[in-house]
């Protein structure tokens, strides 16, 4: 800390103190010892009786007038006019600035006692100085001067003491605006950041050392920082988690129970949501009027580029700003950073409420929205995206194949989250599930759940909206768990379970010729390689086919043989029939038959003529 005392006057007698008004000899001007208070009034402890009493806010100083005219230009003009002792004063200081506790710092420099200027006083000094006009004119050294050295040399030179002076100056407007002090620290602080040298001899190793030391700034001034350090080139990232962070620090947290969308109850028709707001930042006002200065501050000092905020914040904030009702083209440029990043998105801060935040900090529903959820909001969200998507594609900018897919992941899930909403209209959720083109979707289970979760929430309606419902879904695009969860489905139409049978047939029937031509395919692709196997497939089949032909005529020779044989066997006769079909088979390809000769044959058959013994050799197929 800096002690500084005012240099106490020559009283020999040969130097006088000038006023406008009269010269009064050095000698006779009154040295208090210190000041004691009584209720609400301080007294100049002296020998000689106090002249003059100042009202500042309610407290009133009882003091002598020759010490203050000495340095104080103001107290002389007006120190020897028509007193109002009839009010309990002779002078008011209205709106002055650092109030009675600046003004017993300042009587203390008068009366030549020692004055302690340290970061937490010299701005409020400096500005109640200039209201009492104490300059160099009246006496060299004064507290304009000692303060304004205090600032330059020792509070400018040093991080955490400029901090400390700037959130001093959060009273003191507009005086301290008037006197630069406010612009001279913000420069400062600006400066260290972009250079990463906050003093001399302080070491920081972070590299966003001052993001924190920053966000406990007020809005106005935290503002005037983050503009100049934007204006020096710092990175978009790094002003973008100063300004989150400041965010997280001074705005109410509107915590929605993520359960709370499975537990919300219904009363005459209005949706009772769970909202808790509270401030994290000690101190920090909780009006709508000031809460919604911040939000609109802080998005209107946010770098453009899609680095410098997460999605999770962005959409943070545009749930403030509905709740706080900003303006809306600041809702509208919200929408359409979001937009831009929405791939990243999750359902949870995707679902955006309905109501807005009244004056005493109680959820109001907008009697047009009955819905729990903002659904209009996500709609122009996405029609955002769409229009980001096709600029890249115009611009022929490079773009992530998963961006469409992705995306409709999440409206599918957020389908599903809202369908439990049996306030929201079908015609509300038919559009939002068109939303995407429908390439964008490369299945369809997420929509199908959607859909389903939407019947069972709305179990009265008509076959016809059903059959509108389940329109937006394609049956092609199915998994095959899907289609079987889909067909013993009650709560679907008969005509999309029929569709969904069907489609599964079809695609079951493409698979196979899909495996068919593949195995075509393959065969076509080795002919060269594998020419000598074909060869010798090729061979095998004629061989089979050989066999094939001879098989069939020895099961025709048989059948005959079987016919014969059952005539003899029951007439006893036509045995000339009978050899002749042995014949037959004495001459087949297949199999040769050996017999004992021919006259041994007629002998048997004359002595047995009902039975014969043939012995049978097999043909060999080498």
């Amino acid at each position: 800390m800096a002690q500084l005392q005012s240099p106490e006057s020559d009283f020999d007698g040969t130097n006088s103190v000038q006023n406008q008004s009269i010269a009064i000899p050095a000698k006779f001007i009154a040295i208090a010892d210190s000041f004691e208070k009584k209720e609400h009034s301080w007294f100049a402890t002296s020998q000689i009786p106090t002249d003059l009493s100042i009202l500042v806010q309610d407290i009133t100083f009882n003091v002598h007038k020759f010490p203050l005219i000495s340095r104080c230009g103001f107290i002389g003009r007006i120190g020897f006019q028509p007193s109002n002792s009839n009010l309990g004063y002779d002078i008011k200081l209205e709106n002055f600035p650092g109030g009675p506790e600046t003004f017993e710092i300042i009587l203390k420099f008068c009366y030549g006692l020692p004055v302690s200027l340290n970061p937490n006083n010299v701005a409020s000094l400096r500005c109640a100085s200039e209201f009492l006009e104490m300059t160099e004119e009246f006496e060299d050294g004064n507290l304009i001067a000692k303060a304004e050295a205090f600032l330059t040399f020792v509070v400018l030179s040093s991080w955490r003491e400029t901090i400390t002076v700037l959130k001093s100056c959060e009273t003191l407007s507009p005086w301290a605006e008037n006197l630069q002090i406010v612009r001279r620290c913000c420069d400062s602080i600006a400066w260290k950041a972009s250079q990463g040298n906050p003093t001399i001899g302080e070491t920081i190793n972070e590299e966003s050392w001052w993001v924190e030391d920053v966000a406990t700034l007020r809005i106005n001034h935290f503002m005037r920082i983050i503009t100049a350090i934007r204006a020096k080139g710092m990175k978009p990232e790094t002003i973008g988690s100063c300004i989150m962070q400041y965010a997280e620090k001074w705005l109410p947290c509107m915590d929605i129970e993520l359960e709370g969308i499975r537990k919300y109850s219904y009363g005459k028709s209005e949706l009772q949501l769970s909202i808790t707001s509270g401030r994290r930042q000690e101190g920090a006002v909780g009006n709508n009027k000031d809460q919604r200065m911040i939000i609109e501050s802080l998005v209107s000092i946010l770098p453009p580029q899609k680095e410098a905020a997460s999605c999770k914040f962005l959409l943070w904030m545009l749930k403030m700003a509905i709740a706080y009702s900003a303006s809306p083209a600041l809702i509208s440029e919200l929408e359409k950073r979001v937009g831009m990043v929405l791939e990243n998105a999750n359902v949870n801060d995707l679902l955006i409420p309905s109501c807005r935040i009244g004056d005493q900090g109680d959820p109001i529903n907008s009697p047009e929205e009955r819905t729990m959820h903002n659904i209009d909001v996500v709609q122009r969200i996405i029609d955002y995206f769409l229009m980001h998507e096709q600029q890249q594609h115009d611009h022929q900018q490079p773009q992530q194949k998963s961006g469409k897919v992705k995306v409709s992941k999440l409206l599918d899930n957020y389908l599903a989250e809202i369908a439990r909403d049996p306030n929201l209209s079908i015609t509300k959720f038919q559009v939002l599930a068109e939303a995407l083109p429908e390439n964008a979707r490369t299945c369809d289970d997420g929509l199908y759940r959607a859909i389903d979760t939407y019947l069972k929430t709305h179990p009265s309606l008509s076959e016809h909206d059903r059959r509108r419902l389940c329109k937006v879904m394609d049956c092609k695009k199915l998994s095959l768990d899907a289609c079987m969860h889909a067909a013993q489905n009650d709560r679907l139409p008969l005509r999309t379970i029929i569709q969904v049978l069907f489609s599964e047939q079809v695609k079951i029937r493409v698979a196979m010729q899909g495996k068919e031509q593949a195995a075509s395919g393959n065969i076509s692709d080795q002919e060269d390689s594998w020419s000598s196997t074909k060869k010798d497939i090729m061979t095998l089949k004629a061989e089979l086919e050989k066999v094939k032909m001879e098989m069939a005529e020895m099961q025709r020779d048989y059948s005959e043989l079987q016919q014969e044989y059952e005539k003899l066997n029951h007439k006893q006769k036509n045995l000339s029939g009978w050899m002749s079909g042995w014949k037959k088979i004495k001459k087949s390809s297949l199999f040769h038959g050996k017999v004992d000769g021919d006259e041994t044959a007629e002998r048997e058959q004359r002595s047995n003529p009902t039975g014969c013994r043939v012995s049978f050799r097999r043909a060999s197929l080498s």
